[in-house]
């Protein structure tokens, strides 16, 4: 912030004699002092709520952050609340000490809440997988704990193996000291440079494979694959990380698995396997989600491979509507992992859900490839013949015969299931992986589209499968080789040619997908219903129909793409399930207890005898209370120290008014003996500016409040108490000014909002400058933002830059000459006056459009030469 007092021309007050002039100029220095401690506590303020709307908005679960987040908001948040209090003591020295005793406790919550702590949950490194069942989930991961289940409590048939759990996996951490140096490299992680992931990613993986083993565990792994008793025994080892395969968090196709691993290949095999925890696309994915790294301890299951002669995986319901219940099987001929992972195109059955099963719908696909076991370790693809590939992979008995388990399962678990299968070469069917299935719920009242004669001009394509339902906008970029991952733009349409997991990378930036292979069973289907991503697969020649740049909505519902934006089809792609993709999750929990420390605000009323420093709850209760108390002790430091020359005078025009004036230097004419000062007095050039826009145009009441902002005032006052119009006081409606001649600071609270505007003004072009912030209001949140937005986009219309932080809106512009600043502070004071109440109706667009006219009608009014100074007879330059 610019300092004023290279500003000030020297202080007018003269006494008769010599000591009366020293004690003056003592008050002068010391009212100097606390002027620049209260600067400061605005500066440290002003941070502190935008710091507190960034809390707000990540509250809201729709974007990503993790304890990086948390941590650093709460470090901001904590040096600036204490700053804030360090100024309001320098201001008045030893009056609220008490604020540093409630500080600490505040501190020393959020010390507690964003500490992690580790925990090792067993001692045994290995687990048998005929030992397992789900109450070893936090041991063994939830993905070895259901195939344990089905092992032991049914007849179906599940490979041999074991668990490598996850004490294990913390031993070998403890062992290498990985932990420390991983949390250092994952620091990177959080930031936007997707370089920097990669880097850090690649550096973790090689420290993980390069890392010995234990020899205490690595005994009991090899002591556990002897005891399978099958000679020559080739295996796979699979990821069963804790959190993996959950309702909310399936990790689909995150992390490796190792597959046809012979016995002298294991230990290589584990480092690798819990080495891909810190893939990109795994560490993107845990923070998307919330997830804590400290809390993902990696287990693996080390079973019998199966040479599948097919395989594939079964839904026992519909994903993409809850009121579908038919069982949807996917299936290829050779490993089922051509198909989880969208390489293949699969053939579909959906069968109903009661014996005999009867197939109601088929599609058989063109298989070219499938993945088979080599002789020695390890799998290849290879091509088959287009007889082979359009040749059914599954006999309807098959098919039948995989209904049957899916309602099996699904009776055991008591819910929709997502189940991995493979048919051996002699007919046996196996389970390979079972976890819960998350189903989209249908919007049941979908509003009309546009009809269809105008939608079939706008048509572009057509057909493929539905991987994940909903609509949206977006410009198309196509992703052809993986350094096209690295500049692909938020918000755009991803189109592709194979749904590959490693897409699932981009997730929270797609507004949709497209590609030309996959299937709604795969991993990357799974991931962009977890995340509400509309998606289509298997649409054919999709990377020629699309180029870069192309604006289009894809209906992923009804299988279309369109040309331009439809809001119609858009709006009726909403589901009433959609919630921010973050809450409910580890790191949304942490976030959510710390912000009950930081955010709410219960300290309203400064007149009410509970308005005391040992009554702040928040942080957020301490920047009101030391705001509230700072411009007090600021405006009555005249009248506490009998220095006339700064005590605060109330503003006269016509009747006295609440604006209440501190002449720091030469913003009165003329020095004002009494309690009063005429407008007439007043030569601020920028305080006059802002007062020509504040009566350019009177103000006619608050807009008419519709039923529904209506009750959302309603609401907002039933659901915090501490809104009550009742409580504020005539102090609170108060407006406060600090003027020199070309510096004004005014704090201005009317109602329930909060503004703030500091300028400076003067000959030196580059000094000039004008900010503007505004928060709050009486409404719900929804309706403070968009008022928030409003605002925005009218002063960024007229030159100013902007800044939008949930309800909190900062403006500025600078370095303008003198003619442009007063114009634009003509706009804020004139926005003073009539933004006030515009929440209220801030949901009814055409209000918003109608009031946004007549908003920019009277600033062109204002601002033209025409009218320029027909207020303003008292701006002396």
């Amino acid at each position: 912030m610019i300092s004023i007092f290279s500003h000030l021309k020297g202080l007018f007050t003269k006494t008769k004699d010599k000591s009366s002039d020293v004690d003056a100029e003592a008050l002068r220095v010391l009212f100097r002092a606390r002027y620049h401690n209260f600067k400061r506590l605005l500066s440290a303020n002003a941070k502190a709520l935008f710091i507190m709307s960034d809390i707000e908005k990540a509250l809201r679960g729709n974007d990503v952050f993790g304890m990086t987040f948390i941590k650093a908001k709460c470090t901001e948040v904590l040096v600036n609340v204490y700053s804030i209090i360090k100024n309001l003591d320098e201001l008045a020295p030893n009056k609220y000490t008490a604020l540093y005793d409630v500080f600490s406790d505040v501190k020393k919550q959020l010390d507690i809440l964003i500490e992690i702590k580790s925990t090792v949950k067993t001692d045994r490194a290995v687990i048998g997988l005929s030992e397992t069942t789900l109450e070893f989930s936090d041991h063994v991961g939830s993905k070895m704990a259901n195939l344990g289940e089905i092992k032991s409590k049914t007849n179906l048939l599940v490979p041999d193996g074991f668990v490598i759990t996850s004490y294990a996996y913390n031993k070998f951490f403890a062992h290498n000291g990985l932990e420390s140096e991983i949390g250092r490299q994952l620091q990177v992680v959080e930031e936007d440079s997707v370089d920097a992931m990669y880097a850090a990613s690649s550096r973790i993986q090689q420290l993980i494979i390069n890392a010995v083993m234990p020899e205490d565990i690595e005994r009991e792994i090899m002591r556990a694959y002897n005891d399978i008793g099958k000679e020559g025994l080739k295996v796979c080892l699979r990821s069963s990380a804790l959190a993996e395969d959950s309702m909310r968090t399936s990790f689909a196709g995150q992390y490796s698995t190792k597959l046809n691993i012979t016995k002298d290949n294991i230990i290589d095999s584990y480092k690798e396997v819990v080495a891909s925890k810190y893939n990109v696309t795994a560490i993107t994915y845990r923070l998307h989600k919330g997830i804590l790294d400290e809390e993902v301890a990696m287990c693996v299951g080390c079973m019998e491979i199966i040479d599948a002669r097919s395989g594939g995986v079964l839904y026992t319901a519909n994903p993409m509507d809850s009121q579908d219940d038919s069982i949807i099987i996917d299936s290829a001929w050779g490993l089922p992992k051509s198909v989880v992972d969208g390489t293949v195109e699969t053939d579909e059955f959906i069968v109903s859900r009661t014996a005999p099963f009867e197939i109601v719908k088929q599609r058989i696909g063109l298989k070219d490839n499938k993945l088979v076991c080599n002789d020695g370790e390890g799998i290849r693809r290879i091509k088959i013949s287009e007889e082979e590939g359009y040749r059914s992979s599954l006999t309807d008995d098959e098919v039948v015969k995989l209904a049957a388990l899916a309602i099996e399962l699904e009776t055991l678990y008591g819910l929709p299931l997502d189940v991995e299968w493979a048919f051996r070469l002699d007919g046996s069917l196996y389970v390979l992986q079972c976890r819960p299935l998350k189903r989209n719920h249908r919007r049941l009242n979908r509003p009309d589209v546009a009809p269809d004669i105008l939608l079939a001009e706008l048509k572009i394509a057509e057909g493929g499968i539905g991987a994940s339902p909903g609509a949206a906008f977006g410009e198309v970029f196509v992703i052809r080789k993986n350094a096209d991952m690295l500049m692909f733009p938020p918000g755009a349409v991803l189109v592709t040619r194979q749904a590959l997991p490693q897409v699932a990378t981009l997730m929270s930036k797609a507004a949709a997908i497209i590609t030309e292979q996959g299937s709604a069973v795969g991993h990357l289907a799974n991931v962009a219903r977890e995340f509400r991503v509309p998606a289509i697969f298997a649409l054919p020649a999709a990377m020629e129909i699309f180029k870069n740049g192309d604006s289009i909505t894809v209906d992923a519902d009804g299988l279309k793409i369109y040309r331009g934006k439809i809001d119609s089809i858009i709006e009726s792609g909403l589901r009433d399930d959609e919630i921010g993709f973050m809450k409910d999750s580890p790191v949304y929990d942490i976030l959510k207890n710390v912000a009950s420390y930081i955010v709410p605000l219960t300290l309203l009323n400064p007149d009410d005898v509970s308005f005391i420093a040992k009554n702040c709850k928040s942080l957020h209760d301490i920047t009101r209370f030391c705001h509230e108390n700072s411009v007090k002790e600021l405006f009555n430091f005249g009248k506490d120290h009998f220095f006339s020359e700064r005590s605060s005078k109330r503003l006269k025009c016509g009747a006295a008014m609440n604006w209440w004036f501190i002449n720091l230097d030469d913003g009165f004419k003329e020095d004002v003996k009494g309690k009063y000062v005429h407008i007439e007095n007043l030569v601020s050039v920028p305080f006059l500016a802002l007062w020509e826009g504040f009566n350019a145009i009177s103000w006619q009441g608050p807009p008419p409040v519709d039923g529904k902002g209506f009750m959302s005032i309603l609401h907002e006052a039933a659901t915090n108490t501490n809104l009550d119009p009742a409580m504020m006081s005539n102090y609170a409606d108060k407006n406060y000014i600090l003027v020199s001649r070309h510096f004004c600071s005014l704090s201005s609270r009317l109602g329930f909002h909060l503004a703030n505007v500091e300028a400076l003004v003067g000959e030196r072009q580059g000094e000039n400058y004008a900010s503007f912030f505004f928060k709050g209001g009486a409404a719900d949140y929804t309706r403070r933002v968009r008022r928030a937005m409003f605002l925005a986009s009218i002063l960024e219309e007229f030159g100013f830059t902007t800044q939008v932080r949930e309800d909190a809106l900062s403006a500025r512009v600078d370095k303008e000459d003198e003619d442009y600043m007063v114009r634009q502070l003509k706009i804020l004071g004139y926005l003073l006056m009539h933004s006030r109440q515009l929440d209220m109706i801030m949901t009814n667009n055409r209000s918003v459009a109608s009031y946004k006219e007549k908003l920019t009608g009277d600033i062109q009014k204002i601002i033209s030469p025409i009218n320029s100074g027909m207020n303003s007879g008292f701006i002396k330059r």
